[in-house]
């Protein structure tokens, strides 16, 4: 069984009766939306027409959203409905990166997610979703898309050419569409206003540059009227990214230090572990405190979602601590030797700590720039690695660590090129792409985040290893080196982080 929708925009006029009913039925907060009618004009004076699209949950067969939420709040009920448990969801925002459709939203007085689930309310006592009662033309027919003889299975067989939303995502959408205009149903494609129709916009539109409107966006036709939907993942997440890779970084180097003649006692026994579990610590403290029910973050342990990688990334930095304190347990107790073996078996629990956020990104189906792993995981790990190992150089001034650091800082920024200008294959992570550079380094600044901040490791990252070649290591000048490094880190992060989240998927 699979409950769906078939959305006849040849009789839809646009009315948002269905958006208002959905409002009042499931108490929507202002501003948010479970469905919202999209208007796409297309052609050109005087030759214009005004497109409908009525956008909500696809209710997917595959649905993203419940594979990457931590703590199984969503569920794909047997019937098909996609639906969401509001008292178990604690805010991590994760559903949302993972949905193509931009179908879920964070309810802002609860501090928890919402969708449409179909009005499973009322298809359980045997009523239609109240969407579909009140629309004036029938242009919303829902129904068993497994039974031929319901509404929606007769129609979508009498009818040819139904569409659906995105399907390149693979998530098998279950919403499908008569008569829409394809300038309607792919995001991006159709240009953007400053204003919307008779209102202004609630954010702003798309800073996408002129040379990349041209090249992405068609023009003829252009979005009148649609729902503004928000960048969720902010300046936590960039800094956790920086954070955990300094913490994994130190870790990584760790077993390598008794090859380098300048490290010594402190240094060498314990300095690497104690710079992981400190930023560590600092890591886990951004990740709980960007919940929007931080008190709740111990649902991730009580009722995990296996097959959701906040959850296996939560077991991986878990693991990472447990056999860092492990080697520093063992120093302290004097028994080296077991200290010296630890760190060559954390190398997996350093990689792993860095790298982990590659898998988690490939699940956030909504945002493709983030799903170019064979380039994002190795570039983890190179980050990892360079201000990791720049953040050892002040104790540890020695040669072939300091030009391993800048070999990784022009590695990384060379990686950094490359998600910028390689190859992406759908508009989505080609829009994101392009906007990586307009991304500022914060509000009002004309410098750019994803340039300023290569440029800014690179150049630390060099004037490290010429100080310590030219033997004027001094501590407090490789330590500021190390801060710019990775404050340059922190601007490209929030440029990726922020590009993959601002192409529209409505």
């Amino acid at each position: 069984m699979q409950y769906g929708f078939v959305l006849d925009q040849r009789r839809c006029i646009g009315c948002h009766a269905c958006t208002v009913a959905c409002k009042s039925e499931n108490e929507v907060p202002i501003g948010d939306f479970r469905t919202w009618v999209k208007y796409t004009e297309v052609g050109s004076f005087p030759a214009v027409k005004r497109h409908f699209a009525v956008l909500r949950c696809n209710q997917c067969t595959a649905a993203p959203c419940v594979t990457i939420c931590p703590v199984t709040a969503l569920n794909k009920r047997p019937d098909g409905i996609v639906d969401l448990n509001k008292d178990v969801c604690i805010g991590c925002k994760a559903c949302m990166q993972a949905c193509p459709y931009d179908a879920l939203y964070l309810n802002e007085d609860t501090g928890g997610a919402e969708k449409c689930h179909f009005c499973a309310h009322r298809v359980e006592q045997g009523l239609k979703p109240a969407c579909e009662v009140v629309c004036p033309e029938t242009a919303i027919i829902s129904g068993d898309l497994h039974d031929p003889q319901s509404p929606v299975s007769r129609i979508l067989g009498e009818v040819a050419g139904a569409t659906v939303r995105r399907p390149e995502q693979g998530t098998g959408p279950n919403v499908f569409y008569l008569g829409a205009h394809e300038a309607s149903l792919e995001p991006g494609t159709a240009r953007e206003e400053d204003m919307y129709l008779g209102s202004d916009r609630r954010l702003p539109k798309t800073p996408l540059p002129a040379e990349d409107v041209a090249r992405l966006q068609r023009g003829d036709a252009r979005v009148a009227l649609d729902v503004d939907h928000k960048v969720h993942w902010g300046w936590k997440v960039d800094t956790y990214l920086v954070t955990k890779g300094i913490a994994a970084g130190a870790a990584l180097w760790a077993p390598f230090l008794a090859f380098m003649p300048n490290a010594q006692g402190f240094a060498r026994n314990y300095l690497p572990e104690l710079l992981a579990l400190v930023f560590l610590a600092v890591t886990n403290v951004l990740l709980v405190t960007d919940l929007k029910r931080p008190k709740q973050f111990l649902s991730i342990l009580l009722r995990p979602n296996m097959r959701s990688w906040l959850v296996k990334g939560a077991w991986v930095l878990m693991a990472f601590g447990g056999i860092t304190t492990a080697i520093l347990l063992s120093r302290a107790l004097g028994f080296d030797g077991l200290a010296e073996g630890l760190r060559w078996t954390n190398l997996v629990g350093g990689s792993l700590a860095a790298a982990y956020t590659a898998f988690l990104f490939a699940q956030c189906e909504g945002r493709d720039l983030w799903q170019h792993t064979r380039v994002l995981l190795p570039h983890l790990l190179v980050q990892a690695l360079c201000v990791g190992g720049a953040a050892l150089l002040p104790f540890v001034p020695d040669q072939k660590l300091a030009v391993a650091v800048c070999v990784l800082a022009v590695v990384h920024h060379a990686l950094g090129l490359l998600e910028r200008f390689g190859h992406h294959e759908t508009h989505n992570a080609k829009m994101a792409a392009a906007l990586l550079p307009v991304v500022k380094a914060w509000p009002g600044s004309r410098l750019s985040a994803f340039h300023g901040g290569m440029a800014m490791t690179t150049a630390a990252a060099l004037l490290s290893m010429l100080l310590v070649l030219g033997g004027f290591a001094h501590p407090v000048s490789l330590a500021l080196c190390a801060v710019v490094a990775w404050f340059g880190l922190y601007l490209y992060e929030h440029a990726y982080v922020r590009a993959g989240q601002l192409p529209p998927l409505s």
